[in-house]
């Protein structure tokens, strides 16, 4: 096992050992941290550049993403309004039966509407 220093014009410089098969040579390149960047494999056909992929940082960025999504979907849980009544269910005779619900607000005293003096309607008071 031989160690080559190359000089890739973007000025990246790979002090790696060259691994060595019969005629085929592979190159690690990448900066001085040891993570390489992209592998170079020469053999009779020519030289060749090819990238290598990061599974460490994949797997990150797959964690992070899952757990973002994760808090939007507890943020969207948590800021959900309660429905105004609880519960609907019909009751004997037709009835409807509403759990749960609040008594509307009281209207203020203004003057009734043309159409409930025409029908003589009654305003519906709760006791």
């Amino acid at each position: 096992m031989a160690t080559v220093t190359l000089r890739p014009p973007n000025g990246v410089i790979a002090d790696a050992p060259v691994t060595t098969t019969g005629e085929t040579v592979v190159v690690p390149v990448g900066p001085a941290d040891g993570r390489p960047v992209a592998v170079v494999i020469a053999d009779r056909d020519g030289a060749r550049l090819r990238p290598v992929v990061d599974i460490e940082r994949l797997a990150w960025c797959a964690v992070t993403a899952s757990a973002l999504a994760a808090a939007a979907v507890v943020a969207a849980g948590v800021t959900r309004r309660r429905p105004a009544i609880g519960s609907v269910s019909m009751g004997p005779g037709g009835w409807v039966s509403l759990k749960g619900a609040a008594l509307p607000p009281l209207r203020p005293a203004t003057r009734r509407p043309w159409w409930a003096r025409l029908l003589r309607a009654r305003r519906l008071v709760v006791e």
